[in-house]
Order: C-alpha cells, then sequence, then structure tokens
C-alpha cells in the first residue's frame, strides 16, 4: 500500500497508464504524426519555437560582445536567461497548473515575441537589456512544465515514449540548426534582424497553439475532474508541488537522482574545451568537434528512441540513460586522443536523450494532471540549479587538477549516484503498487 494520498494518486495514475497503454496498437514517429493533428501541432510550434530560441541566443551574445566589450556582459546575460526562471520554477510550474495549459502556452509564446520585437527594436543599452531577456526567459519557463504536461493530455499513454523521442528530435534538430541559420541571416538582416525572426517564430507557435483544444489541468483521465484552479494562492500551489515530490520516493529519487547525475556531469563542456587544447594540445578546431560530439549523440539517441523507446521499461531506460552519462564522462578521463573521447562523448549523448524520454514518460505515471505542471517546472529548474553548482564547483575543480582527473571524479560521482537509483527506484516503485513502470 502507498504510505499516503500523493503516493496512492501516484500509483493510480500508473496503473490507468499502464492499462492505457496496452488498450491498442502503438504507433511509430511516422505514424503519430500523421494521425495525431493535435500532436503535430504542438511539435512544429515546439520546433519553431526551438529554433527561434537558439537564433535569438546567438544574436544576443553577439551584440553583448561587440557592445558591452567585456566577457563578463556576456556571461551575465547567460545567467539572466538560466538561473533566474530556474529559482523561480515553483511558481512558474505551478501557473501552468492553475489555468488551461493551451492557453498558457499561447500567453507566454505571445509575450517572449512581444519581449524580441521591443529588443530588436530598440537594442536597449546592457542593465535594461538584461531585464528584457530575463522576463522572456521566466515566460520560457512557464511554458516549458505546460508544454510537457500537454503531452501527456494530448497522446494516449502507450504512445508517450515515441511523442517525446520525437519532441526531442525536433527540439534538439532546432537548437543545433538555430546557430548556422543565424550566420546565414547576420549579414543579411543583422542582429536586429534576426532577433526580428526569433519573434516571428513566437507568433507562428503562438497561432499553431490556438489549434489544439483546450487543455485544463484535469483534462487527463483519471483525475477525478478535480482541479487546482482557484484553490490555493500561488503561493500554496507552489509548496504544493514541492511537498509532493518530496513525500512521494520514487519522484524524489528519480529528482534527487537526476540533479546529482548533472550536478557531477555538467561541467563536461567546459572540461571538454581545456581536453582538447591542453591535455590533447590540439587546436581549435578540436575543440569544435568535442564540443559537438553530444549533441550529435542526443540527436541519434532521440532518432533511436522515436523508434524503439515503447519497448522499454521507464525506469531502465532512465537507469541506462544515467550509466551511460556518467560512465562515458568517466572513460573521456582516459582517453588518449581526440577520437577516443570524441567517440565517448557521442556515446554520452545516447545517455543523455534516454534520460529525458524516460523522465518525460515516466513523471505523468507517477504524478495527478492537477500537479503536473509542478512537477516538471521544479524538477527542470532544480536541474538548472544543478547544472549551475557544476560550473561553479568543476571549475574550480579543474583549475585545481587537470581535464582527465575532473572528468574521471565527475564519471565516478554520477555512477555512485546512477547505482543508488537503480537500487532505490525499483524498490519504491513497487512499494508505490505500480507493477508497470
Amino acid at each position: 500500500m502507498p504510505s499516503d494520498d500523493g503516493e496512492r494518486v501516484a500509483a493510480d495514475n500508473d496503473r490507468r497508464g499502464a492499462d492505457t497503454s496496452d488498450d491498442g496498437e502503438q504507433r511509430g514517429a511516422a505514424r503519430l504524426l500523421r494521425e495525431d493533428s493535435a500532436f503535430r501541432s504542438l511539435f512544429v510550434a515546439r520546433t519553431v519555437s526551438f529554433l527561434g530560441d537558439s537564433l535569438s541566443l546567438v544574436a544576443l551574445m553577439l551584440h553583448v560582445a561587440q557592445t558591452a566589450g567585456q566577457a563578463i556582459a556576456v556571461s551575465l546575460l547567460l545567467l539572466v536567461g538560466d538561473l533566474a526562471p530556474a529559482l523561480l520554477s515553483p511558481f512558474t510550474g505551478a501557473l501552468s497548473d492553475r489555468f488551461d495549459r493551451k492557453r498558457v502556452m499561447i500567453a507566454c509564446e505571445v509575450l517572449q515575441g512581444a519581449l524580441l520585437a521591443a529588443i530588436a527594436l530598440s537594442l536597449p543599452p546592457l542593465p535594461l537589456l538584461l531585464v528584457l531577456v530575463g522576463v522572456r526567459a521566466v515566460a520560457g519557463q512557464v511554458f516549458l512544465p505546460a508544454s510537457r504536461a500537454a503531452v501527456a493530455t494530448l497522446v494516449p499513454a502507450r504512445d508517450q515514449a515515441t511523442a517525446n523521442s520525437v519532441l526531442g528530435l525536433a527540439t534538439n534538430g532546432g537548437e543545433a540548426a538555430g546557430p548556422l541559420v543565424a550566420a546565414a541571416l547576420f549579414p543579411l538582416v543583422g542582429v536586429a534582424g534576426v532577433l526580428l525572426v526569433d519573434a516571428a517564430t513566437f507568433l507562428l507557435s503562438a497561432a499553431l497553439l490556438a489549434t489544439l483544444p483546450r487543455l485544463p489541468p484535469s483534462s487527463t483521465p483519471g483525475t477525478g475532474g478535480a482541479t487546482v484552479a482557484g484553490d490555493a494562492t500561488l503561493t500554496g500551489d507552489a509548496k504544493a508541488g514541492l511537498a509532493l515530490i518530496w513525500r512521494t520516493p520514487a519522484l524524489r529519487i528519480v529528482a534527487l537522482g537526476f540533479c546529482a547525475v548533472v550536478a557531477f556531469n555538467g561541467i563536461d563542456d567546459v572540461a571538454l574545451v581545456v581536453l582538447a587544447s591542453d591535455t590533447f594540445d590540439a587546436g581549435d578546431s578540436a575543440v569544435g568537434v568535442l564540443l559537438a560530439a553530444v549533441g550529435i549523440g542526443l540527436f541519434a539517441g532521440y532518432a533511436l528512441l522515436a523508434r524503439s523507446a515503447h519497448r522499454w521499461s521507464m525506469v531502465t531506460l532512465l537507469v541506462t540513460g544515467f550509466a551511460v552519462s556518467s560512465v562515458g564522462n568517466l572513460l573521456t578521463g582516459l582517453a588518449w586522443a581526440v577520437a577516443a573521447a570524441f567517440t565517448l562523448q557521442t556515446v554520452r549523448g545516447l545517455g543523455i536523450a534516454a534520460m529525458d524520454v524516460a523522465t518525460n514518460t515516466l513523471l505523468p505515471r507517477l504524478v495527478p494532471a492537477t500537479m503536473l505542471g509542478r512537477v516538471f517546472g521544479n524538477l527542470y529548474g532544480a536541474i538548472g540549479l544543478a547544472a549551475g553548482v557544476s560550473y561553479l564547483a568543476g571549475g574550480l575543480l579543474l583549475d585545481a587538477t587537470s581535464a582527465p582527473a575532473t572528468f574521471a571524479i565527475a564519471g565516478a560521482g554520477g555512477t555512485v549516484a546512477t547505482v543508488v537509483v537503480a537500487v532505490a527506484l525499483p524498490r519504491a516503485m513497487r512499494r508505490g503498487g505500480d507493477g508497470q513502470p
């Protein structure tokens, strides 16, 4: 028996998800996109939005570097875009649980488009630019849990692993293509023009999202029609979301395990630069090749999972992803050449894709629909903070030791965290009453 009400609801949701997954034939990626017009609209909207995001990031970094002339200014831009939304994640996730998620997503896209248009037309001084970028990033943080929760509403449980893989493939592809598209546009339209193109992508995304059906938080089957809108203050909703994660053993293990793996391994991008330039004494091209490796692995991982994710237990896929990501860094510390490090980091990308798909598919089976936005918001906000911790602590470790030692220590720590999750999570799932994780 589950030990409290939160666990009973989570167990009920997972059993319903498992029952639904056996009802009907599982669809492949192409068939899912062809037959499900609502998911297709969400897929295209997410792809366009992520492509635009990567366009504007390149443009803003270039603008700040040229106008401020200091590396710290670029660092502040990145910090405002990443850290501030992560700190507000309990509240941003709660917003997507209080209102129709379709309307939340549309409002966020329109707001982001308007803010980018304002930045493009004024190119304000750095202090005001950081404020506008911070507000835009918070709107994006509200959009993220709403869009992840929308998949659980729009797509039958049997197809959710495939849907999350397809979305990962599209968004990763958009992020990878963005800098290339920006490079092609800069000579034609300049920084302001690239930012206006991004603003247009947000408006196009909003138009696509407008074709979706209503997505109230209670619309996932099995929630009893309950809704949280108006039942508590936003602060109360945020606290309830944090409390649910902490008191539900399976959720707590997933969250702590994911954050631990990221906290150990998040330093890899910085360490790769040092590994290529100092340890291997290679040139700038080698740095670029190593930094591209994980992205290539991610793309390949999502492509593979789009075909096969439905065959996996999500618990097994999650633990496998943790293990591949961590052991990949551990072995990178032993790499003897750029080619070996490239291969290992590419394999790491496969693991990161598995982590993402497994988490996004598993959580709707553990969380009542009325709380799903908060759980997604809190989890990914905490992961962002864990990455920040990794940058700081890993940077100090890198200065005190070497790139190979940093990779070895980071990978070993992530591997220990993986073993803990591998032992504890199946037990927690069984105690919670879900026989088919």
